[in-house]
């Protein structure tokens, strides 16, 4: 048995060591806003924040995550109201299929906490997610609109 912090929740799950904990947190603690895209760590889909750091959840051992706080997508909102970053992806219309997105989403928010005033150049360092649908430029607004938020 392993114990995750997840989005200030403790749980308790019941998988060997090395399962991925993009698997723990979907199949496990039943957090689906996390997505399978790759499965190699490229893609981002899977991002969430362990201790406050983009990880892509597909790449990263459930054991390696006991002990750290992990955010997914699910955590972000705050008594019901959406995170800035989340409120900026409706305002700015950014996801189509929507797929991608809440990895990105997270990508973000952990971007905004690092360098809360981003350039270009640093949003084109940090964030690294795919998007089929190719609306980097609407979440390049978004991200600029959070910043500022």
């Amino acid at each position: 048995m392993l114990t995750l912090t997840v989005n200030g929740a403790a749980h308790e799950i019941d998988v060997e060591p090395d399962t991925p904990l993009l698997w723990a947190l979907r199949e496990q603690v039943g957090l689906t806003g996390t997505k399978y895209g790759c499965g190699i760590a490229q893609c981002g889909a899977c991002t969430v924040l362990v201790d406050g750091v983009a990880t892509r959840s597909c790449g990263m051992a459930a054991s390696d995550a006991v002990g750290r706080k992990i955010t997914t997508i699910e955590g972000l909102a705050d008594g019901g109201a959406l995170h800035k970053v989340q409120q900026a992806w409706i305002d700015h219309d950014v996801p189509q299929c929507g797929y991608c997105q809440s990895g990105m989403i997270m990508a973000v928010v952990a971007l905004l906490k690092d360098t809360p005033k981003p350039t270009d150049a640093d949003i084109d360092a940090a964030i690294t997610n795919i998007c089929r649908c190719g609306t980097f430029r609407e979440a390049r607004a978004a991200i600029h609109a959070a910043a500022n938020a």
